[in-house]
């Protein structure tokens, strides 16, 4: 069976993230992706900040690709708890 648009990757490498309260004012989006770095590891780039502005970046290093997916999927399970979803 070949897999869709709305299939979702058992092990994700690029993950978009957004919370939504208008009661609040808030409209915020988290972006997280693993990709190779020039050294043979690899890198979790995670991005934040308000829909609509620049936003704030950082890289966090790993020495493969499995921990930075460990890393993306328990940084994505705590935006949950924060209401955040996939919602893009």
């Amino acid at each position: 069976m070949p897999p869709t648009d709305d299939q979702h990757e058992v092990f994700p490498t690029r993950l978009k993230l957004r919370r939504n309260d208008p009661v609040r004012n808030m409209c915020r989006f988290y972006l997280m992706q693993v990709q190779p770095d020039l050294f043979g590891g690899v890198s979790l780039i995670r991005e934040w900040g308000r829909i609509g502005s620049g936003g704030r970046t950082l890289v966090e290093h790993h020495a493969d690709e499995g921990t930075a997916i460990t890393s993306l999927l328990r940084m994505a399970r705590t935006k949950a708890r924060r209401g955040y979803d996939d919602g893009f």
